[in-house]
């Protein structure tokens, strides 16, 4: 499985056998490391790699543990955090324990390499140069201006073939001494770095004798990571773990790129290449991404990230879509990747809405007040007869599409109603009445053509996209969901569609594929068409979660959570086979969006939280699993106002209440209920839970499996009744948890035993349907 060791300044990348790639953004400065050993009186060479019998992921270092019974060997990796511009920007360093003595060959392949698309220099040759009892190697390329250094300290070079030699290539090496009766408690560093200007000399010295501050600040970077930021404590502790690592993997895709920093898409190893997965920044990935960056408060990251957009906004007001970390060493703006979607420019809107929202400041709004109104005048600018945005400038989501490329896709149709729903707050703000109104009018209307030219009556589902001449192409997709993204928007007609995503046609028991399993060209390892990504799991979570589907919204979102230890440990992967439960072969391991699609489902989802602190607000629209007796929520942030969140359950009712607060006073309330104008610091209400609560168990298959796990397809309540029906396997049984909240609860198509539900599917292949239908007197 691969690993990731990533900061502002530089990335380790590798694999559990211990073998890793290190970069400099954005450089790539070695790749192939590996070890080897001799031990003394031991006449067979050993191949280090080959004993990884453990790996530890922490937030500050990973460290593999190689196993031999004579020896043991640490790798410690970490990337420095803390520093405007440390000494070296990713660090190994090794600890050692034997028997008898031994000598260490670490291998390597020096690379130099530029990122993606830069132009390379040649490939460089080591030149080993001594310095003191040991010495260092220097990556010479074709530009005498660009090299770089490895060393490490009481190392000798290994093969140096002569100058008079037939040309041959070997890989450099470092060779070690170790005697562990004068070296035992040592730690031994691995220097990678570009050279800066010094004296590659001066510069290992710097490094070497920097490193325990390095080490020091980064351990503490991370001592103090969740200080200020929303974490949860609940019945669940792998929950809260989740939350944890998916925070944690979003701030380690920040990238210093000269004195800015970005958020950068995603990390993976390049092997031969110079594409770290997809290590460069992207618009619409950041943007997704603030909202979940929002919810567990950090507002300085979210500023950072969008400062990064404005500063590349096209004059036209178009937001970018990717930004290659090497892009200013060439010409960027005449490569097709710059601007090539249209998305990151309604989403911009919609996530400065949603930062303001969460952090009440106005005068972030009010410095890029012009950006935001260039950006909707772009979206004005490019929409079809219809009112409608066309693909005219710029792609939607998919880049390819079997059956041409789409001319007015839902899901940018959806955005659009969004942008325009975002644009009348923050126009209102500004106290920019007339900007307002005409955004108030175009979110209007932009909703009721959504509904008229995209719903398929007949087929009971919206169309994927809208051809020139009026047709619908009718794939059913997953795009809709974003309909619900920001709260203030829903399509009118989903109920069908959101069964039909609940179910195995789309939902796979690791996700939710973009398009039906039926459709003619559904391909599951595929990029648009059939497999399964977590952001459109997190997409359809969060939709089923206001649409009133919590019981899939959940298993959705534990997807999700669950694939934090699935591949890349503490981070969750970019996408994953529709018809097999396997990671794609290039799936970015480390992925941005998929990590915040652990956050904004359960933060807004299942927590329905939904601050604003224009007015020191926050209203609740909770989805507690029945399981949970009590949940904290500790540092929520509504603006400058930090406080806890605690759910306790007490007989029929749940209680909430703000504790610790910090800041302003606080007005807890359900939706659509006003907050009352005496409230004090000690915000709280209660709300009367369902006559029946229902809960399904969910966790991932074993690698390799095919989906059949049972599935919520719809629940809908009255006041006397409750509706639930699933699917599952044929003639498959289950025991389900059940909290009746009243004594009077009989049901239909199941049986109450023992406080649980059991219940019984149809006989058959495949799926088979099975509807519960619960009773009680009317209150």
């Amino acid at each position: 499985m691969p690993w990731t060791v990533a900061g502002e300044h530089g990335a380790l990348f590798g694999r559990q056998s211990g073998k890793f790639e290190s970069w400099q953004w954005p450089v790539k400065l070695i790749s192939n490391f590996s070890i080897r050993a001799e031990l003394a009186d031991y006449p067979v060479p050993i191949d280090v790699n080959a004993l990884a019998a453990e790996i530890e992921v922490t937030p500050a270092e990973t460290i593999i543990t190689y196993s031999h019974a004579a020896f043991t060997i640490r790798q410690h990796m970490f990337a420095a955090r803390g520093f405007d511009l440390p000494p070296t920007a990713a660090v190994v360093f090794f600890e050692i324990q034997s028997a008898r003595a031994l000598e260490l060959s670490f291998s390597f392949t020096p690379d130099m390499l530029p990122m993606w698309p830069a132009p390379g220099h040649g490939r460089p040759n080591g030149e080993w140069v001594k310095y003191g009892d040991s010495g260092f190697y220097v990556l010479h390329t074709d530009d005498p201006k660009f090299s770089g250094l490895v060393a490490m300290p009481r190392t000798q070079p290994g093969i140096e073939v002569p100058y008079q030699e037939h040309p041959q290539t070997y890989p450099l090496e470092l060779k070690l001494r170790f005697d562990p009766k004068t070296d035992d408690g040592l730690l031994f560093p691995l220097i990678t770095s570009v050279l800066q200007g010094t004296s590659g000399a001066e510069q290992v010295s710097r490094a070497v004798a920097g490193l325990p501050e390095l080490y020091h600040k980064t351990v503490a970077y991370y001592q103090h990571f969740f200080d200020d930021k929303l974490t949860i404590e609940t019945p669940d502790a792998r929950l809260d773990d989740a939350l944890r690592w998916a925070e944690v993997a979003i701030d380690q895709a920040q990238v210093m790129h000269h004195n800015e920093i970005g958020l950068v898409a995603g990390y993976y190893e390049s092997a031969d290449s110079a594409r770290p997965g997809y290590a460069w920044f992207f618009g619409r990935d950041t943007l997704w991404t603030t909202y979940a960056i929002n919810s567990y408060g950090d507002f300085a990251l979210t500023r950072r990230a969008l400062d990064f957009l404005f500063k590349r906004q096209r004059g036209d007001g178009k937001i970018m879509h990717e930004y290659s970390q090497s892009a200013d060493v060439l010409d960027w703006k005449q490569t097709p990747y710059f601007y090539a979607s249209a998305d990151s420019t309604p989403l911009l809107v919609m996530a400065m809405w949603d930062y303001v929202k969460n952090s009440g400041d106005v005068a972030y709004l009010k410095a890029n007040w012009s950006a935001i109104q260039k950006a909707y005048q772009f979206t004005l600018a490019h929409t079809a007869d219809n009112g409608i945005y066309s693909n005219s400038e710029g792609t939607g989501w998919v880049e390819s599409w079997p059956t041409g490329m789409p001319h007015q896709e839902i899901y940018l149709a959806a955005l659009d109603q969004q942008s325009a729903n975002a644009m009348e707050n923050l126009a209102l703000i500004m106290k920019d009445d007339g900007d307002a109104s005409a955004a108030q009018s175009r979110a209007s209307a932009t909703a009721a053509k959504v509904e008229s030219e995209f719903y398929n009556s007949d087929q009971r589902f919206y169309a994927f996209s809208r051809n020139p001449d009026g047709s619908l192409d009718n794939t059913a997709t997953v795009y809709p969901a974003v309909a619900w993204w920001n709260g203030g928007f829903a399509l009118k007609n989903p109920g069908p569609m959101l069964t039909r995503w609940a179910s195995a046609e789309f939902s796979a028991d690791w996700g939710t594929r973009d398009i039906s399993n039926r459709t003619s060209f559904y391909d599951p390892i595929s990029y648009h068409q059939g497999s399964i990504w977590p952001l459109f799991t997190g997409w359809v979570s969060l939709a089923e979660y206001r649409a009133g589907r919590s019981l899939s919204g959940y298993a959705h979102m534990m997807q999700n959570a669950n694939l934090t230890w699935t591949q890349d440990l503490g981070s969750v992967t970019e996408l994953l086979s529709g018809e097999f439960f396997q990671p794609l072969g290039r799936s970015s391991s480390h992925q941005l969006w998929s990590s915040a699609m652990v956050l904004s489902p359960l933060l807004r989802g299942l927590f329905g939280l939904d601050p604003n602190a224009l007015r020191n607000t926050l209203h609740l629209s909770p989805n507690v699993p029945a399981e949970w007796d009590h949940a904290i929520l500790h540092h929520v942030r509504v603006g400058a106002t930090n406080f806890d969140l605690c759910f306790q359950r007490q007989g029929t009712r749940m209680h909430v209440t703000a504790k610790n607060i910090k800041g302003n006073a606080i007005c807890l309330s359900e939706p659509r209920t006003p907050c009352r104008a005496d409230y004090s610091k000690s915000g709280q209400f209660s709300y009367e839970l369902p006559p029946i609560e229902l809960s399904i168990a969910t966790s991932l298959p074993p690698p390799g499996s095919e989906t059949a796990q049972l599935k919520v397809l719809d629940q809908q309540r009255k006041d006397d009744s409750a509706t639930f029906v699933l699917e599952a396997q044929g003639g498959s049984s289950y025991s389900l948890f059940l909290r009746p909240n009243r004594p009077d609860v009989s049901v239909e198509g199941g049986q109450i035993v023992g406080g649980r539900l059991q219940v019984t599917f149809p006989a058959g292949a495949g799926y088979r349907r099975q509807t519960l239908t619960f009773h009680w007197k009317k209150s």
